[in-house]
């Protein structure tokens, strides 16, 4: 089996506890590069969120790719293309942000490099600044600061209080969004259908090759799709146990102890699956 594609989650998979690559990770998956593996980056960050790990592991030089917005928008890492994009209604907006703000939770989304919020000093809001590296902007009317369209936008807060908030937009918008918590704190509203493995099938359109040569490592729910999908799919040794049950093979690491480098490298000098070819 010929690999081409490396498709890799980050927080809890790519990352370690305090959301960097390692020397070490880099260093495999620099060398994985170099002998022909591209690198798909998929994550529900927004774009802005992922290009710091993009840098770090030099794609542009060797090309790759982003899945951000848990697939919600697909990136040519070398050109800067955009392969697909699907966003948030436009009309459901206001909707949202009256719930978030009926409801006393702050809400949050994304205008290009910065994070737009009403409430910058909200503990979570400076969560997702530490995650994802974006610095924030805060206004006084989100609605008329926010480019649209939005590709998601994330209503944070005590998990108690945003437990009745997303079964009433569920009620409301369920038939057009998906509206599910990615973190006990974090409240996603995504456009409807957006799914890891679903992009990944685009690109791979895109691309021309097969699912059979692609890697998909992760361990949350929202990389089931992608693992069961790939040719080989890969759960971390700290997935949650439905993940583990679809995969293929569990890394023998977590993601702090370098488990998606050690798989990497023992792929790599394996007689097995040591043929990695270039795309097209």
């Amino acid at each position: 089996m010929n690999y081409k594609l490396l498709v890799l989650d980050l927080d809890g998979t790519l990352t370690n506890s305090k959301k960097e690559i390692t020397p070490f990770t880099r260093e495999v998956l620099i060398k994985a590069q170099q002998q022909g593996l591209h690198l798909v980056l998929a994550s529900g960050r927004p774009t802005y969120g992922i290009v710091p790990l993009v840098e770090t592991l030099e794609m542009k030089e060797y090309g790759g790719f982003i899945l951000s917005f848990n697939g919600g928008k697909v990136i040519e890492v070398k050109t800067g293309k955009v392969f697909y994009e699907q966003a948030l209604p436009p009309d459901v907006m206001p909707l949202i942000y009256q719930r978030s703000y009926e409801a006393g939770l702050t809400i949050l989304s994304y205008n290009g490099k910065y994070i737009l919020t009403e409430n910058a000093a909200d503990k979570y809001v400076q969560y997702e600044s530490f995650l994802t590296k974006m610095k924030i902007k805060e206004t006084d009317d989100f609605l008329h600061n926010l480019r649209l369209p939005a590709d998601k936008c994330l209503i944070v807060g005590e998990p108690e209080d945003l437990v009745p908030l997303e079964e009433k937009l569920r009620q409301e918008l369920g038939l057009r969004l998906n509206v599910y918590r990615s973190e006990p704190f974090y409240l996603e509203v995504v456009p409807k259908g957006i799914d890891k493995a679903a992009s990944l099938e685009r690109l791979l359109e895109r691309v021309q090759i097969k699912r059979e040569d692609v890697i998909a490592i992760g361990d949350g729910y929202n990389d089931l799709s992608m693992i069961k999908f790939a040719g080989l799919g890969v759960a971390m040794a700290n997935a949650q146990p439905p993940v583990k049950s679809n995969a293929d093979q569990i890394t023998a690491f977590t993601n702090d102890e370098d488990g998606v480098a050690h798989f990497i490298h023992d792929l790599l000098n394996s007689n097995t699956h040591q043929n990695i070819h270039e795309i097209g």
